[in-house]
């Protein structure tokens, strides 16, 4: 079989499957017969209908998304002029609709990922600008073990415009009170850095290759924290006002994709340390192979887990390995 090499083929691959073709056409609020149009070239659809396309299709975001931005240039950026639009510095009322639908119609184990890619989508395109590299993560608390305290925070989404790699979940790592999604998530307050060169040695980052600026807000709900939004972008000073209100609008956005029980009182987060990305590369590179593993064991103990399980167990160790390596300290 020939491999799809355009977004409609793709397209029209995944709705031979009726009831994906059901599925997506809910999620996006069309009609059916939409998507067909889409996929047979017969009908151009809006930037903002491809953004949650997707969001709802992240198995075939890598897929996709090259035929899809030489299409649709702005599909990831939006374009800046001298002045910004009043429109284009809010959350458009009917983004909020879809979200909230997509809270209440999307059966519970894919309700995270659908919600927070679909967010993502959303918010990379309406921060994002042509002349500077945007990026997007989300970062949850790894639930705590014995201590009772929340020890760190793991990425679990993330997507970017170039210089960065679209989807940056590929290069999973844990972060802690050395950075600034860790402040966020500690303090329950925004942190903005607005220039690598100009920061205050006060606040605590982990700056990565081409960032020039970056702002962190927590994730809350009803007094509980379950994590962080970070945002970060090649261009310094580059959080202006109405960017800030947006992430902000966003974060609280994004507490919808959690479970009650992902969020924790203030006390009971303490985070450590975590050692730089590069030292803890060597031990994430394992994951897949130690899941493998465990899962295995657990068969030959007659006490079999399934995948997620087997995963959040591994996340747990990984986690337990990496508090005991030499903490990141940015100079």
């Amino acid at each position: 079989m020939v491999k799809p090499t355009t977004w409609r083929e793709v397209l029209r691959h995944i709705i031979e499957d009726g009831h994906e073709r059901q599925r997506i056409a809910s999620a996006l609020g069309i009609n059916p017969i939409t998507l067909d149009r889409w996929a047979n070239y017969t009908s151009k659809p809006r930037v903002q209908n491809l953004r949650m396309l997707l969001a709802v299709l992240p198995d075939h975001y890598n897929d996709m998304v090259e035929s899809l931005t030489a299409e649709f240039p702005d599909l990831l950026t939006v374009m800046e002029g001298s002045v910004i639009s009043e429109s284009a510095q809010e959350i458009p009322s009917e983004f909020y609709t879809h979200v909230i639908s997509a809270y209440v119609e999307t059966p519970r184990a894919q309700r995270f990922w659908l919600i927070c890619t679909t967010i993502m989508q959303q918010a990379l395109g309406q921060l994002g600008s042509r002349d500077a590299g945007l990026a997007i993560t989300m970062v949850q608390c790894v639930p705590p073990l014995q201590t009772g305290t929340v020890r760190s925070l793991r990425l679990r989404i993330g997507r970017a415009t170039s210089p960065w790699q679209t989807n940056l979940e590929q290069n999973p790592i844990f972060l802690g009170a050395e950075s600034m999604a860790g402040f966020a998530v500690m303090h329950q307050r925004p942190l903005i850095i607005e220039s690598r060169e100009e920061r205050s040695n006060i606040y605590p980052a982990h700056w990565i290759e081409w960032e020039e600026s970056a702002a962190a807000y927590p994730i809350i709900y009803n007094g509980g924290i379950a994590g962080g939004l970070l945002v970060s972008s090649t261009r310094a000073n580059y959080f202006v006002p109405f960017r800030r209100t947006l992430i902000q609008n966003y974060a609280r956005l994004m507490a919808l994709a959690f479970e009650p029980g992902d969020f924790y009182a203030p006390e009971q987060v303490d985070l450590r340390l975590m050692p730089h990305y590069s030292l803890q590369e060597k031990y994430l590179v394992q994951f897949r192979q130690r899941v493998s593993e465990v899962i295995l064991q657990a068969a030959k103990n007659h006490q079999p887990i399934d995948l997620f399980q087997a995963q959040d167990r591994v996340w747990r160790q990984l986690e337990e390995e990496l508090l005991q390596l030499p903490p990141y300290m940015d100079q």
